[in-house]
């Protein structure tokens, strides 16, 4: 038997990492999923040109990497495993991200109509909570990255220990939401603009 964990993360860098350390705990790549806001235009794609700015410098990362001799360009560009397959697509309510997985298929086949309803349906159809699909959808519509990946019920409780690291807790999050007056993720919401999900990220620093 499967189950499905995600962890939202302040950050696409945080997130990423999570995404290499359930890799090399043996979780193959096509069971694990990536989804990050992308309004702010840290990463873009035009055919086979692509820049990554996870910084938010200006710079492509893949570049600073490679003129430090390391690190960002290698992870980045380098992979044979899931982030190699990052791609920009749309989703209801969250507007422009960045993904990769099995997920974000299921949450654009939403998005080009099928009747998942956006990523809260992918992921509820995968197995979370009603109230954990709203909270994360709603986390990455201000700006986070959700990880999902699917485990053996065995696996499970070590594998969220790798998850935890460092996520964000999802209680605290609803807690802050429905504080402001949030209920529920709407898929019908206008996406948060660029400065928006810059605010909320900050805040979760």
């Amino acid at each position: 038997m499967t189950t499905t964990i995600s962890r939202l993360y302040s950050s696409y860098e945080r997130a990423s990492q999570a995404v290499r350390d359930l890799e090399a705990a043996g979780v193959p790549h096509g069971d694990i999923s990536i989804v990050s806001n992308n309004a702010d235009n840290w990463y873009s794609g035009n055919g086979t040109t692509k820049r990554v700015d996870r910084d938010r410098d200006g710079t492509d990362d893949r570049a600073e990497g490679a003129g430090a001799g390391a690190g960002i360009g290698a992870a980045v560009g380098g992979t044979a495993g899931l982030l190699a397959g990052l791609g920009l697509l749309a989703i209801p309510g969250v507007g422009p991200v960045v993904a990769a997985g099995w997920l974000a298929a299921t949450a654009a086949g939403a998005a080009a109509g099928a009747a998942t309803g956006g990523i809260v349906g992918a992921l509820t159809q995968a197995g979370v909570s009603d109230e954990d699909a709203h909270t994360y959808a709603e986390g990455v519509r201000r700006g986070g990255t959700l990880v999902s990946a699917r485990v053996s019920d065995a696996a499970a409780s070590k594998l969220e220990g790798v998850l935890d690291r460092s996520s964000l807790r999802t209680t605290d999050l609803r807690t802050t939401y429905q504080k402001s007056g949030w209920k529920s993720f709407d898929d019908n919401a206008k996406p948060y603009s660029a400065d928006e999900v810059r605010k909320h990220r900050s805040s979760w620093q």
